[in-house]
């Protein structure tokens, strides 16, 4: 493709609302990844007696809020992939497709 054809596409409204939407999720689910993923870690380094609670016998708090930052992570990419497949896919066949 040359670079006045991606020039031409970059410009059309589609692909603007691509990217746009596109970024603002990610960028979204990146924050909301690292504040639980750091929260955690913050967590274990300055508060370990409360990690080391018990919770049921001899499982301490750290286990499920760690299990809990692996699902959250498990989570977030369900929803990335969710909104890609759903919102993203649709914005992109209808760039490939062109102007009507």
């Amino acid at each position: 493709m040359d670079d006045h054809a991606c020039a031409r596409l970059r410009a059309t409204p589609a692909f603007q609302e691509l990217e746009r939407t596109r970024g603002r999720l990610g960028w979204t689910l990146t924050a909301l990844i690292l504040v639980i993923y750091f929260g955690f870690v913050l967590l274990v380094a300055f508060a370990p007696s409360l990690m080391s609670t018990r919770v049921i016998g001899t499982v301490t708090l750290g286990f499920p809020l760690g299990l809990g930052v692996i699902l959250s992570a498990i989570l977030l990419t369900g929803v990335y992939v969710l909104r890609a497949n759903s919102r993203f896919d649709s914005l992109t066949r209808q760039i490939v497709a062109g102007p009507r």
